[in-house]
């Protein structure tokens, strides 16, 4: 049975994806001075405005103003009156302490303080968090999200080193596969929109991003004459990031995991610290999942692990091989309670998550980068 399934990328421009860089940006900071640090920030832009909220407890001393212009700076936005410029826009911080009601369930668990032998924090927050690994791919992601990905860092390397010199920050990436039971096949279709400097002639614009962006990376094999192609089909994108439409983090839900392939709790991950589990049980599922399919135990795994405030143990740990699996699932499930410590210190210790290394998963995915310490690839045997 044929059928299509598509995901989208954006370029670390596109303003949802500016606001998660000042985010995870602001984290990095705090955590570079100190690592107990609790970080969540959120960023809101539009037009010339960066509006930089949320709850930070915190021994360092950030200047947060100056960690949000750098950002931008990085990104490539320098104003010329089509875009936030990095210098004059104006910025405006209103961060406060975390809440004391939460706090005090992270600080010690409910499980802690009933001396129930468990010696953790409790969770950040209640939730719900999913894993997915697929054998379809070498990094073992999904062919859509993983060739959209590649897609949208290219296009941002090519505006960078000057291969194409009239590209701006913004940008989206979209690609359909074309899958026959289940395996995919061909692309059928590619959509680009890219920012541009005025003036461009857009039969130029097509020509290179078709040789320069998609033929460097997409396999050949993969590509066929009926394969489709869209490039900037409105005509004309040199307005972009917030000049051209709000920014706010953690918009990009699915861009960040597995482009729809899997089910998503709901939590955003930038401006984060790994105590809130909406970002380090995510990080954890995807390293259990993209395991178990890494060990020959299926060929296609979905994790979801289940938490509540202030409690430090999943309170349901669910498994999905879709009838992959070369063992029973039940039997995947217990590996798991028995492999790994699943409280929020047991997985920020196991993935090392007090360094400062989020500004490194802002872009192009949180999952698929082999040098993230969660797609790390272990051997069952050795746990």
């Amino acid at each position: 049975m044929r059928k299509l399934f598509t995901s989208e990328s954006v370029t670390e421009g596109h303003p949802d994806k500016l606001c998660d860089y000042i985010s995870d940006s602001v984290l990095d900071a705090y955590l570079s001075e100190d690592e107990n640090s609790r970080v969540a920030c959120e960023t809101v832009a539009g037009k010339d405005t960066i509006f930089i909220t949320g709850e930070i407890s915190s021994k360092a001393n950030i200047d947060i103003e100056k960690i949000a212009r750098n950002a931008i700076k990085e990104i490539g936005y320098f104003g010329k009156g089509i875009d936030i410029d990095y210098e004059t826009c104006k910025i405006i911080v209103n961060v406060s302490k975390q809440s004391p009601d939460i706090a005090q369930g992270v600080d010690k668990s409910l499980e802690d303080k009933e001396g129930l032998n468990v010696e953790s924090e409790g969770a950040g927050d209640q939730g719900i968090m999913f894993g997915f690994a697929t054998s379809e791919t070498e990094e073992l992601m999904p062919l859509p999200i993983l060739l959209a990905h590649k897609l949208s860092k290219r296009l941002t390397d090519a505006r960078k080193n000057g291969e194409i010199n009239y590209l701006g920050p913004d940008g989206k990436v979209q690609v359909t596969v074309e899958y026959d039971d289940d395996k995919p096949v061909r692309i059928d279709t590619i959509v680009v929109s890219t920012q541009h400097k005025d003036g461009v002639l857009l039969e130029d614009l097509k020509k290179d991003i078709k040789e320069i962006i998609i033929n460097e990376v997409v396999p050949i094999e993969l590509l066929d004459e009926k394969t489709k192609y869209f490039i900037n089909p409105t005509g004309r994108f040199v307005i972009g990031g917030p000049f051209g439409d709000s920014g706010l983090t953690g918009r990009k839900i699915i861009v960040d995991t597995y482009g729809g392939f899997s089910r998503h709790g709901g939590g955003a991950f930038s401006g984060k610290d790994p105590t809130k589990v909406d970002r380090s049980a995510a990080y954890m599922a995807r390293h259990i999942a993209k395991n178990i399919v890494a060990n020959k135990l299926a060929d296609k795994c979905e994790i979801q692990l289940a938490y509540s405030i202030g409690v430090a143990k999943p309170v349901g740990i669910y498994v999905n091989t879709f009838g992959t699996s070369s063992i029973p699932e039940e039997e995947i499930s217990d590996l798991i309670n028995e492999k790994f410590d699943l409280t929020p210190r047991g997985i920020i210790d196991y993935l090392d998550l007090r360094k400062p290394i989020y500004r490194k998963t802002t872009n192009y995915g949180h999952f698929g980068k082999e040098y993230l310490p969660w797609e790390k690839i272990v051997d069952f045997k050795d746990l």
